[in-house]
């Protein structure tokens, strides 16, 4: 079976490593497109980017200019040079690696939580506590278009092809909206309680949602149909993230555990044991690498900004 060779597979490779980057607790980590770098958002109002070299991540540079958390962070889909910040300061920026300056900064209406690059990056929605999306075109770097929601939108994804847009929702159904015209294609009763978190798989073929339910559901992206759901957890599912081959899943919440899943069958392949809640979760774009981070605190309760890797790092 399946599950046998990767639950074997991490059993074997079941190292965790630390690696600290930030003064307070990181909210957010993801892997640039080539896999060669690791970018990292903080409640210390930074993003710091970490290089991939061989069984370790070296801090490579911090960003600063945020006046509050970085909340969430994405990369470009294609360059690996670029990602943007969404912070509760009311701005969204976009970052070069080959420089600490940003990019650009762009203004927005609200604070943010949340943000997503279109699959050919020539456009970034980021969303706010206010429940408004806001587009912004990456070639001018001005907002092309918004959209006011009057209900609680959580996490916000384009699927693959960039035609259709994704809301997890505070009514428990997921709402996707046609690109770019943004009018409602769907409402999709997902679960029993507020919709948090939603990640496409590389491979295209599927997506999963998570929920304050505790429930992961598992869904095929081409018909838009649930396939299986996953009932280990037992706090909100916050984060999300597909492997690069799309065959596993991590979930994790207030649990002490990250949940790996195999996505064909749902069945359990591994858990990595952690002190604290995880903030986020994100698969290596081409190894069977996890990066992730938790409310992790010192002896004396101060937060710590790790960032941890768990699997086979060097192959």
């Amino acid at each position: 079976m399946v599950s046998d060779k990767y639950t074997t597979y991490f059993k074997d490779h079941s190292r965790v490593k630390d690696f600290a980057g930030h003064s307070s607790k990181v909210h957010t980590v993801a892997w640039s497109c080539d896999g060669k770098r690791l970018a990292s958002g903080s409640l210390d109002k930074t993003a710091c980017v970490f290089t991939l070299e061989k069984d370790r991540l070296v801090k490579e540079n911090s960003f600063k200019g945020h006046g509050d958390a970085v909340d969430q962070l994405v990369w470009h889909p294609s360059n690996p040079q670029l990602f943007a910040t969404a912070s509760g300061d009311k701005t969204m920026r976009v970052w070069d690696v080959r420089t600490a300056k940003a990019a650009a900064t762009i203004q927005t209406k609200g604070e943010n939580l949340n943000i997503t690059w279109h699959p050919n990056g020539e456009c970034i929605a980021v969303g706010n506590k206010d429940d408004l999306i806001q587009f912004i075109d990456t070639k001018t770097f001005k907002a092309k278009g918004e959209k006011q929601f009057k209900f609680e939108v959580n996490e916000i994804s384009w699927n693959n092809a960039g035609t259709n847009f994704f809301l997890t929702t505070g009514t428990g159904a997921l709402h996707v909206l046609d690109y770019p015209k943004l009018s409602k294609v769907d409402e999709l009763v997902a679960h029993t309680a507020n919709c948090i978190s939603i990640q496409f798989s590389d491979c295209g073929k599927y997506f999963a949602v998570g929920s304050a339910d505790a429930i992961v559901t598992i869904w095929d992206a081409v018909e838009v149909m649930p396939l299986r759901t996953m009932s280990r957890l037992e706090w909100p599912v916050r984060t999300l993230s597909f492997s690069h081959n799309g065959r596993l899943l991590a979930a994790a919440s207030e649990d002490h555990i990250i949940d790996i899943c195999n996505v064909h069958t749902g069945e359990q392949v591994a858990t990595v044991p952690t002190d604290n809640p995880t903030f986020s979760v994100a698969w290596h774009p081409s190894k069977l690498l996890l990066a992730y981070t938790c409310d992790d605190k010192d002896k004396y309760h101060k937060d710590l900004g790790n960032v941890k890797l768990y699997g086979l790092i060097k192959e």
